[in-house]
Order: structure tokens, then sequence, then C-alpha cells
């Protein structure tokens, strides 16, 4: 409904005008009415109206200074002036401050009727060519935005600031379901971000290529998108948005002319999903390598080699080495150019040679092998490569129940000489279990029966006592020391240290050099 705004100083009057035509029926609302000029102006300014019958005389304003005062103040409404004085230098002054109508009193009903009618008429012009201009405007801004994006736009006529794309610093972020057999998002990105992105001030939403993809602006806003990736670092809550999402994000911009940049790091990164571990819900520019480290080439030459390996240490039951080589592999495959469905046939080659192999030395065993087609599905069907590791990891641990067995005491001293060169990653019980072909809770039991102290107590012993031979070394900071043993948390080290050592990192340090 558009509004229409009452001014008369004779109250009579007013409620005549409220029902001397049907307001309703011409799409008005009555938003309100004064009695005086100062009122009256207070009240165009506050509510906006579409339309104003407005009293030439009235006590404080006159109704051609309400008009000429309310166009100052960038009032875009329309008037329709109410007068007593039928002088033609009355209506020229009202003409002058723009307003539509100029009607003398005693008000004729059908007059007007027809000049609020007009008016109307008017009004949906206006918004009707308003929305058109608006229309065209979002799509000419999505068009240059694309162009942007994808580095073919001519920067020679784009005025940044009237198409609200001017900030001091942009990122792109491009993003997806996490269950990559889901289809639709159901949620709004300002919501994730906890922004009001009135007029895209925070932020710009486009489609391109079937990707969605989103333009941050502004310190604010990747402040906020900082503040939801630490989210993905603590893990989303299951069954939250967050957990639903997957997303890329490029490197930080300062001019409008590079964004493309952070486009193409963020789409290089969606593209490398493939390699992404198991929960990661994020992956930003930090982590894409540079084009020139990407040199590793999958051959007919690599699958054989690594076949070869893997058989041999299958046949010595070596799970150190398998665990070793997998990992080996996993990081190589990391730095190749080669696209997804040459690393999945390049893996498929390297499992069908071993079973090849394994079939022609063992052809008196019954081992339990898949069907060749049956391989090659689950390895193309495989969205992550630490799916298909896993499976590597699980069908040579079959392998080797196989052909034969090793003793309990043989796989924990595996796992000792694994941790002992790995104490610095972020190493798991439940992520080395199953390289050894146990489940996680199972062999925890072994760990602490044999070695006297669970798996991470373990690990924090080796840490603290490699901890230890660093600092009597001058030439590190304690916060790389922390690094170097795998503790990604300086204040979680300190206390690590102090548990087991009995005093600080900072006080072992200053007592070893007096005794030096």
């Amino acid at each position: 409904m558009m509004k229409v705004f009452l001014a008369d100083d004779e109250a009579i009057i007013r409620e005549g005008l409220k029902y001397i035509i049907n307001w309703e029926e011409l799409g008005f609302t009555i938003c309100g009415e004064a009695s005086n000029g100062e009122d009256t102006l207070a009240g165009i300014l506050e509510l906006n109206p579409d339309l104003v019958l407005l009293d030439i005389r009235m006590p404080k304003l006159q109704g051609t200074e309400i008009a000429k005062l309310a166009r100052e103040q960038q009032f875009k409404g329309h008037f329709i002036i109410l007068s007593g004085y039928s002088d033609f230098k009355y209506a020229q002054t009202a003409i002058r401050c723009g307003v539509d109508f100029y009607l003398t009193k005693p008000i004729d009903e059908d007059e007007l009727y027809n000049a609020v009618k007009t008016v109307k008429d008017t009004i949906e012009k206006e918004k009707l060519h308003t929305n058109t201009m608006k229309h065209y405007r979002e799509k000419a801004k999505y068009t240059i935005l694309r162009d942007i994006l994808l580095n073919t736009c001519d920067f020679s006529g784009v005025h940044p600031d009237e198409i609200n794309l001017s900030a001091c610093v942009y990122q792109v972020i491009i993003y997806e379901n996490y269950n990559l057999d889901s289809f639709g998002l159901t949620y709004s990105f300002a919501n994730i971000l906890k922004v009001t992105n009135q007029g895209n001030s925070s932020f710009e939403h486009i489609k391109l290529h079937q990707k969605d993809v989103i333009l941050l602006k502004g310190p604010f806003a990747l402040e906020r998108f900082l503040n939801v990736l630490s989210h993905y670092e603590k893990k989303p809550q299951k069954g939250s948005p967050l957990d639903s999402l997957f997303v890329t994000y490029g490197r930080l911009i300062h001019k409008l002319e590079d964004i493309h940049y952070s486009y193409e790091d963020a789409l290089n990164l969606l593209n490398r999903r493939f390699f992404c571990e198991q929960d990661q819900h994020a992956i930003g520019y930090e982590q894409l390598p540079a084009f020139e480290d990407l040199v590793y080439e999958v051959s007919t030459e690599e699958s054989k080699l690594y076949s070869d390996k893997f058989c041999g240490y299958i046949q010595s039951f070596n799970r150190k080495m398998i665990a070793d080589t997998l990992s080996a592999l996993n990081n190589n495959l990391y730095y190749s150019r080669t696209d997804l469905s040459g690393i999945k046939l390049f893996l498929a080659d390297i499992y069908l040679q071993i079973k090849q192999n394994i079939n022609h030395i063992y052809s008196t065993a019954d081992i339990p092998f898949p069907t060749n087609s049956s391989v090659i599905d689950l390895i193309e069907s495989k969205y992550y490569l630490y799916e298909i590791v896993l499976f590597f990891s699980e069908q040579f641990e079959m392998l080797m129940n196989a052909i034969g067995n090793s003793s309990s005491e043989s796989i924990l001293d595996d796992i000792v000489y694994y941790i002992n060169h790995n104490y610095h990653d972020n190493i798991k019980l439940e992520n080395i279990a199953p390289l050894f072909g146990y489940n996680s809770s199972y062999l925890g039991k072994i760990f602490n029966k044999k070695m006297g102290e669970s798996f991470n107590s373990y690990i924090d012993h080796i840490r603290i006592n490699h901890t230890m031979e660093l600092l009597k070394q001058k030439n590190l900071k304690v916060y790389e020391i922390a690094e170097l043993v795998g503790y990604k948390n300086v204040d979680y080290f300190h206390k690590k240290f102090k548990k087991y050592v009995g005093i600080s990192p900072a006080e072992f340090r200053k007592n070893n050099t007096k005794m030096n």
C-alpha cells in the first residue's frame, strides 16, 4: 500500500479528506496528519509518505514553504495543494516547489479523485522504472563481478563505488556441501557469518560455473569469516550448518583488479579436495602448493615400483614399511599435476598388480580378493585419497593374515618405531591402528599392557625427552621447540612439560645452561 499524509489547520477538513474518497480502493493508507506547518514537515520527513495533501495556508509554515524545505531534504514524494486562493501566483509558486496539483477549495470530489488517481499512476510508473533500473543495475553488477573473478573485466568503465564493490581488502570463498552426495544448500551465508548484509555491504554472492562464490568485502566481513574458520578447527557441532559445509578460500587481495587471484586459489583448492583429511571442512590458500612444486608424475614405472614394494612388505609382514610407503605414496600424489581420474587409475593399477603378484606367489592359498571390476569401482567412487589409502591398508592386512601370521609383540615393536620417528606429527591411536590392521580400542589395550603406560602418555614422554635435548641447545626458542616436537599449542606444551619434568622449559634451559 502507498502512504498518504493529510495536512490542514482545520480538523473538520482533515476528517472530510479521510472520507471524501475511498483511499484503500486507490491503494493508499493514511499514515499521519498534522494541523500546522512545522508538524507537517516533521511528519513528512519521518514517515516519508508517497503523497501529501497540503493546505497552502497553515500556522508556522505555509504549504509552499513546507514543500520547498522537504525537497531540500531529499523528499521524493508527491504533493497536492489545497488552497482557498485561486491566484495564479500561488499556483506558480507551488509548481516551482514540485507540487503535482493545485486544487482550490471548496474541493470538488471528482477533481480530487482524478488528481489522486493521476498521482497513483505516476507513482506506479516510477516504481516500475525504479525496479527496472534496479534489475538492470544488478544484472550489470553480476556481469562485472563475474568478469572480475574470471579476469576478463575492462576496468576502464568500472566505478566500484557505484556498484558497491569498493573496499580496502577482499577475499574469495567457494562453498559446497560437505557431503558430496547431498544436493542443495538450505542456509544463508549471512547467517553463518552472523552479519547483516544490508545492500550487500559485507559480501557479494554469485553462482559461477554451478559453484557458490562469495566475495568478502572489508575488514569486518573478513574478521567474521576468521571466526567461522575457528569453529572448523574445533570441528563443527554435528548437524549444524557448519557441519554440512565445505569451504575453500583464496588469498587476501587489496586491489579490485587482482580479485581473480583469490578466486583462482579457491577454485584450485576445491579441485584438490580429494587430498583433504578426514573431517576436514575448510582449506585455505596457505595449503595450496605452488605450481613449480607439483613435480611428481604418475607412470607405469611408478605403479610397478609401488606394487613391488608393497608385495615385499606384505610377505615380510613389515607393517611399519607398509605404513611408511602408504604415507610416501600419499605425499607424492599430493604433489602431482595429474588429474583426479588419472590418480585413481594409477592407484587401481597398483592394487591390481599386487593382486596378480600375490596370487602367482601363493597360488595355493585361499585369498579373498575382490574382483578387478569391484576394486576399480570402489576406488572410482571414493571422494578422498585417505579413504583409498585406508582401503589399501585393510587389504594388505587381510593378505598378511591370509598368507601367514605375526605376533602382537612384533606389531608393537613396529608401532614404537613409528612413534619414535613421527612423534612430531599429530599421531593418534585411532589413525595408527588401521595402518597396522587393528581397531584402536584393542590396540590400545595391547600397548598399555606391554609398555606399562597409555599410548598418549608414551607419546608425551617421547616428545618431552626430545624437548629436553633441544632445550640444551641455544639456537631455538621455546615456542619453536614446541612445534618441532608436535605441540601446536604453546600453553598446552608448557603444562605437559611441567607435568613430566616438574619445572618450566625456561627453568630447565636455565639450569642446564649453568651446568654447562
